[in-house]
């Protein structure tokens, strides 16, 4: 197994310095995706279909735009405060770049928006309960991540905050807006993360001290601690994933996976599990091979 490095950086518009040898990307959402419901894949990644975000999706991408800012002020302005101060100015900023956002409040549903806004500021007090800012300089946010992997498999994500020892130690945070997973779920949670330290793992030679979810609805702290040879492990399963899409591609055939996720999802209306036609396979050719279904691999919060 060989890995090659690509630049970081934080600019979506910058490009990454892709090998040629690479025929193709894979983000820790997309990848999920695809373990939970091949379908689910198919309509996301290759048929690209619109969905309507959702109540819940709005507040994780808002509540991680705040805390986002708040890093931008100085250590000891970094209060509740100053957070619930941030609420509304970077709502207002989301719906005017995202304007579907406005689609969720009637026009005149001032208190829903009221109400929609004190929530996300509920979750804020969740996080200064598990963390104070103040002691904490990190050392990239929101930073887009990729590394080559198979040397055709570009593996990237967007980091919601990366802290680095004054031992060069890295630790990767993750903030979950939703309520902490019982315990069987654990590894689908931080599936994610291990995602992100075998890309850091293998652009900086560096395996993560610590993965962290902060889970803010919650107040709790998951940390987990890899090692070499795990991240060897996920990384073959994460080669292994993307071949069986690949397969499922060749023979156009993504199969429904129900299972109480079922309840969330967008394409009810389309799935054969709920008596739907799926559209057309798209002609071969459509779409870049190394664009994912978004040109983020995920917006902040939208997978809470």
């Amino acid at each position: 197994m060989t890995a090659e490095p690509v630049i970081d950086t934080q600019d979506p518009t910058v490009a990454a310095v892709v090998p040629p040898t690479v025929r193709a990307s894979l983000s820790p959402s997309r990848a999920a995706d695809f373990k939970t419901c091949p379908l689910l894949y198919r309509f996301r990644s290759i048929d690209r279909l619109p969905e309507r975000p959702t109540v819940e999706q709005a507040r994780g991408t808002l509540v991680h735009a705040v805390l986002e800012r708040l890093f931008d002020l100085p250590a000891g302005a970094r209060t509740p405060q100053s957070a619930g101060d941030l609420v509304a100015p970077q709502w207002d900023r989301l719906v005017t770049e995202q304007p579907e956002l406005a689609t969720l409040f009637a026009e005149d549903d001032t208190a829903g928006v009221a109400e929609f806004l004190r929530s996300a500021a509920g979750l804020l007090e969740g996080y200064f309960a598990v963390e104070d800012p103040r002691r904490l300089e990190p050392a990239e946010r929101e930073a887009l991540i990729s590394a080559v992997v198979d040397e055709e498999l570009l593996i990237r994500g967007y980091l919601d905050r990366l802290d680095v020892a004054p031992d060069g130690a890295l630790r990767v945070v993750d903030y979950k807006t939703g309520g902490a997973p019982r315990e069987a779920f654990e590894a689908r949670a931080l599936f994610q993360l291990k995602f992100y330290a075998l890309v850091l793992w293998r652009t900086r030679g560096v395996v993560p001290r610590v993965l962290r979810l902060l889970y803010l609805k919650d107040a709790e702290v998951c940390d987990y601690s890899p090692d070499a040879e795990e991240l060897l492990r996920f990384e073959r399963t994460v080669v292994a994933l993307w071949q069986a899409i690949e397969q499922a591609t060749e023979r156009r055939d993504f199969r429904p996976r129900p299972s109480r996720l079922c309840d969330w999802c967008s394409h009810q209306a389309i799935c054969p599990s709920f008596g739907g036609t799926p559209p057309p396979f798209p002609t071969a050719g459509d779409g870049d091979p190394l664009t994912d279904a978004r040109s983020r691999p995920a917006a902040p919060g939208a997978d809470e």
